[in-house]
């Protein structure tokens, strides 16, 4: 989807009349010459200004001294000398007017040292003088529309006996923070011809971070479909801005996010000299925005190749067209295991298809045309009688596109198909494709794929994409007190002290007693009732069960008094150096589905909500969702039913439903409090949580805040 609006700020860095390159060279086998050589093979349309003190003139062009002999306005300057001599280049650039500049040059943060200071002084000149700075440690960019090569990498060379295969009409924006796998992308991505409009190497962003790139790419009308590739995002608000303008219009943003891993997590920091944050809430962004998450970088392509040449489908059934019995059966089992349905075929469509192909064939689904079929066009006409069926959303077609010289489709009838489709006809190909079959059904507008995985991958991800719908702006449901962080009497708080905090924020808690002497107990114990639960409670002493510090099903007041001294002595015991509160007691909850619902403190996003199946088997299991604090209660509901254990709280087996409305109220209640005390908590912890059958509420079990330090 394209947008159209008022002038982007970027405008004329991606557009610029004029470039100047300092530090540019004669030498075009290194960087400063090829930065110069491939501005002018890639026929940039406007002035190209050479800056360097050593030479008169370079490959026809003068060649100033310096940046003020120009004489001339300057929209962008490509900075390739030492680091050292950067700031005052650009202390330069500023003073004349230029606009914006992409700084090459190497030696700043990535280094660390004295070189950070460097940096940061970039960044300030920026600040200081509005002049907008892509870098340093930046690979430039491409904008493939204007034929603006402002890079020196050679996947943009041009080379006039290798035509370019161009298959789509839609074109993909990369935004990388690796230069080398941004234009890995574009690389690959123009091997398969899927068009670019831009790609952009961010460097280490002391300026113009990944953000403002992507919010760039959003607008754009040119750009179709976005790829990121990021390590951690440093201009927080302007890339959580993007991604919202980007699900409102319903632009496709495919993400691969890197430092998953420990080591992965060392080498993001060495490289772009920043910390990269917690992955999960990088999944959390994600996933409330609509984002497709890709961590391989063909499969990324391959989900760009489908959503620039296909329509979104309507559901989730897949029509499998194969030349080949075994291929076909292959790309169902493929599709199958994406949770794809490759449904059985109706009678009357059954019985249409098999007018088409040899009686030997199969029309069921997958369906074998087989080999004769090809050269009958009875290829073409079952992918035409499929793409009008309403028995199927998508058709993947199985064939082998080997052949040099042979094409299984005329361009002329199938080019007419293509453009009408009414649904995703997607082209695997078990063969490895020659370009002569690349090249013939590109000029239909078809990609081929290669990737099996990568293909049914792409599927599942279509389906998923046109089923997402954004979320409205969370506004908080309700106003808490305004005094609430007085109630964080400690770094840790006990069990009572945060369901206090809990209370004062209106989530409802069971009727539970702090006793602090045992003469108080027997009045507790004609408040509460029996069954009863009683519980240790320490500041000190976050994790109960670890030192004997819970009672359950105490059910006579001679089992309380004991649980009482047994509670006391053994905290004394295990725990001498802790302050005691006193013995909590709580009425034994009735039955429900546990879960768990807290809340953590992401370094970048801020506040994150999660809910997890299971309760204190959470970490065993692994079965937990996260957003961005907060949510409404419609994102909480959904953030359940994305659990893999769902259908416990749905009525598995003839159980009774769970109460989901108020464990969705919970969560957002939860949320709400994780924004509001953002500045002073780290952590809320309520788990167990049980959530009962329908219309009975769940219960707050326990539950631990820990403030920020």
């Amino acid at each position: 989807m394209s947008v159209s609006g008022p002038p982007h700020p970027l405008d004329s860095f991606f557009n610029p009349s004029s470039i100047a390159i300092i530090g540019a060279s004669r030498d075009a086998t290194k960087i400063p010459g090829l930065l110069l050589a491939f501005l002018r093979k890639n026929k940039f349309a406007g002035a190209i200004h050479p800056v360097n003190p050593n030479y008169p003139d370079i490959d026809g062009l003068t060649c100033y001294p310096s940046l003020d002999a120009i004489r001339q306005p300057v929209d962008l300057a490509i900075v390739i000398i030492p680091a050292r001599a950067v700031l005052g280049a650009l202390e330069d650039c500023a003073g004349l007017g230029v606009k914006h500049a992409i700084v090459i040059s190497s030696g700043f943060a990535e280094e660390g040292g004295d070189s950070v200071a460097m940096q940061e002084a970039i960044a300030a000149l920026a600040k200081r003088t509005g002049m907008r700075i892509s870098g340093p440690n930046a690979e430039g960019y491409y904008n493939q529309i204007a034929g603006i090569a402002a890079t020196f990498s050679p996947t943009v060379d041009v080379k006039p006996d290798q035509p370019r295969l161009v298959a789509t009409t839609k074109r993909i924006g990369i935004v990388a923070q690796s230069g080398g796998i941004g234009f890995a992308i574009y690389n690959r991505a123009k091997a398969l011809g899927i068009a670019l409009s831009t790609v952009i190497s961010t460097g280490n962003e002391s300026d113009l971070g990944a953000g403002e790139f992507l919010d760039y790419m959003v607008q754009d009308p040119g750009t179709d479909v976005i790829l990121l590739f990021i390590e951690g995002i440093r201009d927080v608000d302007q890339f959580l801005a993007a991604a919202r303008k980007a699900a409102e219009i319903g632009k496709p943003v495919i993400v691969t996010k890197v430092g998953r891993s420990g080591a992965g997590e060392r080498a993001a920091a060495s490289h772009t000299a920043s910390m990269v944050g917690w992955t999960t809430a990088y999944d959390a962004i994600f996933a409330r925005h609509g984002f497709i998450v890709s961590n391989d970088l063909d499969e990324a392509v391959s989900i760009a190749a489908v959503l620039t040449t296909t329509p979104l489908p309507k559901g989730e059934r897949v029509a499998v067209v194969t030349v080949s019995g075994g291929a076909g059966i292959w790309g169902a089992d493929a599709i199958s295991a994406q949770g794809l349905q490759v449904p059985e075929l109706s009678d009357g469509l059954q019985a249409a298809i098999r007018g088409l192909i040899p009686s030997y064939g199969s029309p069921r689904n997958p369906i074998d045309i087989t080999a004769q079929a090809v050269h009958s066009g009875g290829l073409q006409k079952t992918i035409e009688l499929l793409d009008r069926s309403d028995e199927v959303d998508a058709i993947l077609v199985v064939i082998s596109l080997s052949s040099e010289t042979r094409m299984p489709f005329k361009t002329l009838e199938l080019k007419p198909v293509i453009a009408a489709q009414n649904k995703p006809i997607v082209f695997w190909s078990y063969t490895l494709p020659s370009n002569f079959a690349r090249t013939g059904l590109a000029e239909s507008g078809v990609v081929v794929l290669s990737g099996l995985t990568h293909v049914s991958v792409a599927l599942r991800r279509l389906v998923d994409h046109a089923r997402f719908k954004p979320v409205e702006a969370v506004v908080m449901a309700r106003q808490m007190p305004a005094d609430l962080a007085k109630h964080l009497t400690a770094s840790t708080l006990s069990e009572h002290d945060s369901k206090t905090l809990l209370h004062v924020a209106g989530v409802t808690l069971p009727d539970e007693i702090l006793v602090v002497d045992k003469s108080g107990l027997d009045a507790a114990l004609a408040k509460i009732g029996f069954p009863l639960v009683m519980k240790i409670q320490s500041r000190d002493i976050p994790h109960k069960s670890e030192v004997g510090g819970v009672k359950v099903n105490i059910a006579t007041k001679e089992e309380a008094a004991a649980a009482y001294d047994a509670l006391i002595a053994s905290a004394q015991k295990h725990r001498p150096e802790a302050a005691l509160q006193g013995v909590l007691v709580s009425p034994m909850a009735k039955k429900g589905v546990e879960i768990i619902v807290g809340t953590l403190l992401d370094k970048t996003f801020g506040p994150m909500v999660m809910v997890g199946l299971g309760g204190v088997t959470t970490e065993l299991f692994k079965d937990v969702v996260y957003r961005p604090a907060p949510v409404s209660g419609q994102e909480a509901k959904e953030m359940l039913n994305a659990l893999k254990g769902a259908p416990l709280l749905n009525g598995f087996r003839g159980a009774a439903k769970a109460d989901v409305l108020a464990a969705s109220t919970l969560i957002t209640q939860v949320s709400e409090l994780a924004a509001q005390l953002k500045g002073e908590v780290a952590e809320i912890e309520l788990n167990p949580v049980l959530v009962h059958p329908a219309g009975e509420g769940v219960t707050i079990v326990d539950a631990l805040v820990v403030r920020k330090i």
